[in-house]
C-alpha cells in the first residue's frame, strides 16, 4: 500500500503530502464528501440494493454508457426482469442475450456477463465471491468493476478510479500531467487506496464517483457547490479550466458505409455480422461502390465508432440484387413486425430501418 510521504505524483503536480499533510486532514475530506453525498446523493436503483448480481449489472452497463441511458431507456429494468439472477444468465441462450442488450454497444460486456453467471454457479457454489482477488478473477472484471462490486455490495475496503474520480483526484492534487498517462494513473490508483476509508466505503466511493459525475463536471466545474473546494489545488490556483489534461488523442478518421435495404413480403433481408467481438449480430447487407451505381440513395446520417465517424448511406435493393444477396446463402429474411421480431442488431442499422419503415409511404417503395 502506498504511504502519505511517499505518494507523489510527476513534477506537474500531484503531491499527496501537500494536500493532506496530517490524518486530520484527510479524515475531514472523507466526512465532508460522505455528509454530502448524504444530503445530496441521487437515488439510483443499484444504490437501493446490495445484490453484487444487480451491482455488476449496472457497473458494465454503464461502462462506456451514460446513466440517461441505462436508466432512461429502461436497460437495466429490462435485464433484471428478463434475468433476474445468476441462474437465469447462465441459460440464456445468446441471441436472447444479445437482442436484451442490443444498442448498449460493446457486446462483449453481455457475454462477459453471462460467463461470470457460469462461474459463479460452477466455481463458487452460486454464491459471488467477496473477496478482491475473486472478484478479480472472473470474465471481463477489471480493477475498477471488483473495487466497485466489493465497496458497494459488501462495504469492504477498495479504491476505485473511473473518468469522474480521476477528474476530481485530478484537480484536488492540481494535476497538471495527462491524467491518461501511466504515471499519472498510477498515482491516482495509490491515491486513492490512501484515501478510500476503513468504514463507510459504499458512501465514500459513491460520493467521490458523484462529485466528479455532477459538481466536478469537465468544463463547467460548480466550484460553488463542492463540498471539498477548501481542499482542492485547482480551484485555489484557478487552474480548473485546464485540469485534466490529457494526451493528444488520434485524430478522427473518416469512413463511408453503403448498406442496402431489401423488403418483400414485409419481410426484410438481413446479414450475419463478422468478427468475434460482433458475433451473432445482425445487419443490413453491405454494398461495393459498383453495386450501388444504379440504385437510389434515400438517405445517409453519420455514427461514430472508436475512432471513425462513418457516414452510413443506405440504398433501397433492386429485385435482381436481392436475389443476388439473398442467393449468397449468408443472408436471412426477418419479420418487419417491429424491434422485437428482428435479430439482435448494431444502433446503426436499427435507425436505418427506422426511418426506412418512416419514409416508405412518403417514397412510395414497393415491399
Amino acid at each position: 500500500m502506498a504511504r502519505n510521504g511517499n505518494l507523489n505524483g510527476p513534477d506537474e503536480g500531484g503531491r499527496f503530502e501537500e494536500v493532506f499533510p496530517l490524518p486530520s486532514a484527510l479524515s475531514s475530506f472523507r466526512d465532508l464528501l460522505i455528509q454530502w453525498f448524504e444530503s445530496e446523493g441521487r437515488t439510483y436503483p443499484w444504490r437501493e440494493t446490495t445484490d453484487p448480481y444487480a451491482i455488476l449489472v449496472s457497473e458494465l452497463m454503464l461502462q462506456q454508457t451514460r446513466i440517461s441511458t441505462v436508466l432512461g431507456k429502461g436497460y437495466y429494468k429490462r435485464w433484471l426482469d428478463r434475468f433476474p439472477g445468476w441462474q437465469e444468465l447462465a441459460k440464456a441462450e445468446e441471441v436472447e442475450l444479445l437482442k436484451a442488450w442490443e444498442g448498449l454497444g460493446y457486446y462483449n460486456r453481455a457475454r462477459n456477463l453471462q460467463k461470470t453467471a457460469i462461474a459463479v454457479l460452477e466455481e463458487h457454489e452460486g454464491v459471488f465471491p467477496a473477496e478482491y482477488e475473486q472478484i478479480l478473477a472472473l470474465p471481463g472484471v477489471g480493477r475498477y468493476t471488483a473495487g466497485a462490486v466489493l465497496s458497494f455490495a459488501f462495504n469492504k475496503k477498495a479504491p476505485i478510479v473511473d473518468g469522474n474520480v480521476t477528474r476530481v483526484l485530478a484537480r484536488v492534487f492540481g494535476m497538471r500531467e495527462a491524467v491518461d498517462s501511466s504515471v499519472s494513473m498510477r498515482f491516482f490508483w495509490e491515491a486513492a487506496e490512501v484515501m478510500t476509508p476503513d468504514r463507510q466505503v459504499r458512501e465514500y466511493n459513491s460520493a467521490i464517483m458523484e462529485l466528479g459525475q455532477r459538481v466536478c463536471v469537465r468544463a463547467s466545474p460548480q466550484c460553488g457547490e463542492c463540498p471539498v473546494s477548501s481542499y482542492c489545488v485547482a480551484h485555489r490556483t484557478g487552474t480548473t479550466g485546464i485540469i485534466p489534461a490529457k494526451r493528444k488523442r488520434a485524430k478522427t478518421l473518416l469512413r463511408e458505409e453503403l448498406v442496402g435495404i431489401g423488403v418483400k413480403s414485409g419481410r426484410i433481408l438481413l446479414a450475419p455480422e463478422e468478427g468475434s467481438r460482433r458475433l451473432g449480430l445482425w445487419r443490413l447487407p453491405e454494398l461495393t461502390p459498383a453495386q450501388i451505381a444504379d440504385l437510389a440513395e434515400v438517405f445517409r446520417f453519420d455514427y461514430a465508432i472508436t475512432k471513425y465517424k462513418v457516414s452510413l448511406r443506405t440504398f433501397i435493393l433492386t429485385p435482381a440484387l436481392i436475389a443476388e444477396l439473398d442467393g449468397m446463402e449468408k443472408g436471412a429474411w426477418y419479420a418487419l413486425e417491429g424491434a422485437d421480431s428482428l435479430p439482435p442488431m448494431g444502433s446503426p442499422y436499427l435507425k436505418a430501418i427506422r426511418k426506412y419503415q418512416i419514409l416508405h409511404d412518403e417514397l412510395n417503395l414497393s415491399s
